[in-house]
């Protein structure tokens, strides 16, 4: 493919968890986005990091491969590599990192690196309609729940962020106290769309600010289930059997799926809210592998009409973890030129 004067061709790569990506991004424009994901943790009811590795070290040559070939360029063409840097298991993020620097270095090409976070939220960057700046993006995942508020591409602050355990925690943690397999989330998303939300109140934390707090709701709903539905509090109330338990869930699992959505929605959606009437700010995003929840999506729209906000959120591909997201975050930060040397290295929690 003839390159035309003036074009900035990336090729990007994540591997902050379990899932190994590549993505060639050409003037702004997401080209090829491939995804390899890994079913080995499925057995184990989470991920387990070592294997995680091991798959990435697999997966990344020809995922990378397929994703240039998609894009119809040669690896020779690219005029800068990003990777994912942080946050991530530090073993997942090593072979991304290596991998891209490796590539930097034996082509002589600059070397980007990316915070997993910014490019989640850049990801509303992708299509259009794109929101114009400043606007404020709620960032869901199974790592980090954060209101941000962008005022460029690159300068951003998180001004609301959870005190304890993410949303995508909350619900996966759920999940599995109502013994779903693993990945649970997505299970109590399908199962919560036949069920009656506002049958069992779950309590929502009364937390200052914009901060969220997750750990007394999955509390609540542990006790709840060890009491088969007749309390919130302390499990030593009641005796329920586990077969009682069991009985309850059964009878009861798409209203329990439906009342622990709608309360996780809430908390986020009226931290949002309170956030969008301080600042003023109505361009309004989403954004995060928790904002593929079709229950947060309908709420969160439903909200926009209501406040009047410009809403946004990523096509399904660009909300969990995917290298188009790196990819976009990676272009933004080449028109600044900054680059990174050599010497970088991954990091498992570094900040902003």
């Amino acid at each position: 493919m003839q390159k035309v004067t003036g074009d900035i061709s990336i090729l990007a790569i994540e591997s902050s968890c379990d899932e190994t990506s590549a993505s060639i991004c050409l003037n702004g424009k997401i080209l090829s986005n491939i995804i390899a994901s890994q079913k080995v943790h499925e057995q184990y009811g989470g991920v387990v990091p070592e294997l995680a590795s091991r798959a990435h070290m697999q997966n990344i040559v020809p995922v990378t491969d397929t994703a240039i070939h998609e894009a119809g360029h040669r690896l020779e063409e690219m005029d800068a590599i990003a990777f994912t840097q942080s946050p991530g298991l530090i073993g997942s993020l090593l072979v991304g990192s290596q991998f891209a620097k490796s590539l930097a270095l034996a082509l002589n090409k600059p070397l980007i690196a990316v915070h997993h976070m910014q490019a989640h939220v850049l990801s509303n960057l992708i299509d259009d309609p794109k929101p114009s700046f400043p606007f404020l993006c709620l960032t869901v995942s199974g790592g980090h729940t954060q209101i941000v508020l962008c005022k460029s591409p690159l300068q951003m602050e998180v001004i609301g962020e959870t005190i304890d355990d993410a949303a995508g925690e909350a619900f996966d943690k759920s999940a599995k106290l109502l013994g779903l397999p693993y990945p649970g989330g997505p299970l109590i998303d399908q199962y919560a769309k036949k069920g009656d939300s506002k049958r069992f109140p779950f309590p929502e934390p009364q937390i200052p600010g914009f901060n969220f707090s997750f750990s007394g709701v999955k509390t609540a709903i542990l006790y709840f289930l060890q009491n088969a539905g007749k309390s919130y509090v302390f499990k030593e109330i009641f005796s329920s059997t586990e077969a009682e338990r069991k009985s309850f869930i059964d009878d009861n699992l798409a209203d329990i799926c439906a009342s622990i959505q709608a309360r996780i929605v809430s908390i986020l959606l009226n931290k949002l809210k309170k956030a969008a009437i301080t600042t003023g700010v109505k361009n309004i995003c989403l954004a995060g592998g928790v904002s593929a929840n079709s229950g947060l999506r309908k709420a969160f729209k439903e909200m926009g009409e209501k406040q009047q906000w410009n809403t946004f959120i990523p096509a399904f591909e660009y909300c969990t973890d995917n290298a188009a997201m790196i990819a976009i975050t990676a272009y933004y930060k080449y028109l600044e030129k900054d680059f990174s040397d050599l010497s970088v290295t991954a990091n498992a929690r570094a900040e902003w």
